[in-house]
């Protein structure tokens, strides 16, 4: 996406796949948790959103479709396999230790975590003034560096200052503005995606890009997508590891999240964790191993230092499904709505284009 604004914005070299409209400037504003699904379902609640998607159709996330692999893919343009950031929690290659990639570790560089220039850095190296608006507490944070380094970053926590943030940068001629909303999806994850609290965060989400639209120039394209969906998932649809001990036989470490997990076996015990896990779960989710998930595609071409971050078997919900473990994730195991997985829930978001 940021890549064909980047060429709609008529920056040589650059291609245009998703066919964006010219333009002097673009602002794209990226709405954690608006699934497609979700979006079209609550037509009452976002009348601005889903005017817009009346006139388009979704487009897909990565694989998991979690936060931390979507944004680090729409900033650098390029898949899970190539940049690396593999889901919320994933092995650090040669250690029994998970990367967190939300909160990161001080002790790994996320320039060496993800090695690849960023499309702001890129675009700016091409004369694009680039620029993200986003939380003060997130200047700085390795998932940033990782996904926006090269843009300038301007700390705005509430909606007015986000707007007046945009609304400044975007005034530069040949501009990338980057604008980033946060709260739909804490809600979703605090109180689920089928409640009312949601439902008038949605609201105010709808009013935030309606504000952002009508403040902007008017020559100022403005895209709105999201980098996942979500479901709710029962307490009584969660498997938890801790009371079903035996599934974790030849497992040395359980990474990635309830609706994408990656399993990281001991020696020679893939094949037996695979279909253990295949028995227990059977229809209710996918369970691969690495090998056949990259060969099926899941994560685009995969770089050889990128390929032992993924769990060497993962499980991915089919259905609505959870797999907890309320000892090591504790906090995870509370929450109401999750994702992460392959369904069209959680895949689809929206590409949402205003030109005025």
């Amino acid at each position: 996406m940021l890549p064909a604004a980047v060429a709609a914005l008529g920056t040589p070299g650059w291609q245009n796949p998703l066919d964006l409209p010219a333009a002097s400037s673009y602002v794209v504003f990226l709405i954690d948790g608006l699934g497609w699904n979700l979006l079209r379902d609550h037509p009452d609640e976002a009348p601005y959103l889903n005017a817009l998607a009346a006139k388009a159709s979704p487009i897909t996330s990565g694989v998991p479709s979690t936060t931390a692999t979507s944004l680090t893919s729409l900033g650098t343009g390029l898949p899970p396999g190539a940049h690396g950031v593999v889901g919320f929690t994933s092995r650090i290659p040669g250690t029994n230790r998970l990367i967190d990639a939300l909160r990161w570790d001080a002790d790994i560089d996320p320039r060496e975590w993800q090695v690849h220039d960023t499309v702001f850095g890129r675009a700016a190296a091409a004369g694009v003034t680039t620029t993200t608006v986003s939380k003060r507490a997130f200047e700085g944070s390795g998932l940033s560096v990782a996904s926006q380094r090269g843009a300038t970053f301007v700390g705005a926590d509430t909606i007015g200052e986000r707007i007046s943030g945009a609304v400044l940068a975007s005034s530069a001629p040949n501009s990338l503005t980057y604008v980033y909303e946060g709260e739909l999806d804490a809600t979703g994850h605090r109180r689920g995606c089928t409640s009312w609290a949601w439902r008038h965060q949605l609201a105010m989400v709808d009013l935030f890009a309606l504000r952002l639209r009508e403040a902007l120039p008017s020559e100022t394209v403005l895209v709105v997508t999201a980098d996942h969906g979500m479901v709710d998932i029962e307490v009584e649809d969660r498997i938890d590891v801790d009371e079903e001990p035996e599934l974790l036989d030849g497992v040395s470490l359980f990474g990635g999240e309830a609706r994408f997990r990656h399993l990281y076996c001991d020696g020679g015990a893939v094949d037996e964790v695979v279909q253990r896990w295949r028995e227990r779960l059977g229809d209710l989710a996918w369970v691969v191993t690495r090998d056949e998930a990259i060969a099926e595609g899941w994560f685009g071409s995969v770089d050889t230092e990128v390929r032992p971050r993924f769990g060497d078997a993962m499980v991915a919900c089919a259905q609505d499904i959870a797999i907890v473990s309320t000892e090591r994730f504790p906090r995870e195991a509370e929450l109401v709505g999750l994702h992460g997985s392959l369904t069209d829930d959680e895949m689809l978001v929206p590409l949402l284009v205003d030109a005025c």
